[in-house]
């Protein structure tokens, strides 16, 4: 079949990788030009370790306090925006246990299933930076402390390997650097990659076996018998057996012009990133208290981190950066890192869905379309599967997982 990706970010190809090894014809359209997108600037984490979704018990209460302070972890702008009112609402109803634990299982085997993804793409593609080192829940607070065990037992659970260490067993982890911790948790079995070697080793994947529309910005759908017949760009239209919708935090507006609800909202983060280190960290972690990414890459460093929703808006907020830099510095006291300029500072757009997991699969109202976005924070963690059950899809086989809690048409109106 002749299939169109909208969206060139880890998703797209991801599912472009996997229908083109299936035998289809395959084009990805991007508004860009397929070099900095949220996809290349992140912290680079395989994280099976993240099974709770963004939606949870606490995170409202947290995120009214942090609204507060303008180098907090996570800020909503103000504004008057009917989408984000209603973003708001589901948000504030899926942030409960029950739907943790419905939820928590999906986001589990989408990870594990990446993962193992990650590992078989690691001796296809181009070297891309893939490590399994782990990753290091640290704390300074015993507030923190309490919250971070209660997710280890929960991991544990679920067959998600966790050890609690004190400050002395991390930093016996740490052998190189400094670090001023209450303690931790380890999960030994998350990962990490350099985000931009692997988005660059999965176009020269595909470079010879699709075709690729850059600065292609989609303005419309031309729609009959429920189906896309075809799609209408600043370069002309395009016709597709199957269209792909993996557009990020593009994607509700896009899903307006197809007459679909699809809620999301773009969560804003930041990252930047050390080169030449001589004494680099170990282990990838993530500091609790200021919820902080932090990521050896080679000889580089990457510290990333924030959420700050404020719709599909690009400016730098600094006040948020020097919050990143501020948090490292209390947990490596020996790192000596400044502020650095706006024009050195990546930000990206996090395609956020009000329960904390992703859209995947078909919808009802168009038979040759499917979704595939939301996936918030985990798009590099979630990509390899999310492609391969994208092809699934298309070649009507068996998925490899239960997609019914990811359906896209679960807030139809």
């Amino acid at each position: 079949m002749k299939i169109g990706i909208i969206g060139g970010g880890i998703i797209g190809l991801s599912s472009a990788y996997y229908l083109q090894k299936s035998g289809h014809e395959v084009t990805v359209i991007d508004q860009s030009d397929l070099t900095n997108g949220c996809s290349y600037g992140n912290a680079g984490m395989i994280v099976p370790s993240h099974f709770i979704p963004l939606a949870a018990p606490g995170m409202i209460a947290k995120g009214i306090r942090w609204m507060f302070d303008s180098s907090s972890p996570f800020y909503v702008k103000p504004r008057w925006s009917g989408d984000l009112v209603r973003w708001g609402i589901q948000f504030y109803r899926h942030a409960t246990e029950a739907h943790v634990q419905k939820s928590a299982g999906v986001l589990k085997e989408l990870s594990l299933l990446s993962k193992s993804l990650y590992q078989t793409w690691s001796k296809e593609l181009l070297d891309f930076g893939y490590n399994e080192k782990g990753l290091l829940m640290l704390y300074q607070t015993s507030d923190a402390e309490h919250e971070e065990k209660e997710t280890a037992r929960l991991a544990n659970q679920y067959g998600i390997e966790a050890r609690v260490l004190s400050a002395d067993e991390v930093q016996q982890l740490e052998t190189h650097v400094r670090v001023n911790v209450r303690g931790g948790i380890l999960f030994p079995g998350d990962a990490h990659l350099t985000p931009h070697l692997l988005m660059e080793s999965l176009k020269n994947n595909l470079n010879e076996k699709a075709n690729f529309k850059t600065n292609t910005a989609v303005k419309d759908f031309n729609i009959s018998e429920k189906k896309i017949k075809s799609v209408v760009t600043n370069r002309g239209e395009f016709s597709f057996d199957e269209i792909i919708l993996a557009t990020g935090s593009w994607s509700g507006d896009v899903a307006k012009k197809l007459k679909l609800n699809l809620p999301m909202q773009a969560g804003k983060g930041y990252s930047f990133t050390l080169p030449d280190i001589s004494k680099n960290i170990q282990i990838p972690s993530i500091l609790i208290e200021g919820k902080v990414a932090v990521t050896p890459m080679g000889n580089s460093l990457r510290f990333g981190g924030t959420m700050e929703i404020n719709g599909l808006d690009h400016s730098i907020n600094m006040k948020r950066v020097k919050g990143i830099v501020d948090t490292v510095s209390r947990f490596y006291p020996e790192l000596k890192i400044e502020t650095p300029a706006m024009e050195k500072t990546w930000h990206g757009l996090r395609p956020c869905s009000p329960d904390g997991l992703p859209y995947i699969g078909r919808t009802p109202s168009i038979q040759n379309l499917t979704i595939a976005t939301g996936h918030s924070m985990l798009g590099i963690s979630l990509g390899p599967a999310t492609g391969k059950l994208v092809s699934e899809i298309i070649n009507g086989e068996k998925t490899s997982i239960d997609l019914s809690a990811l359906t896209p048409h679960r807030y139809q109106r």
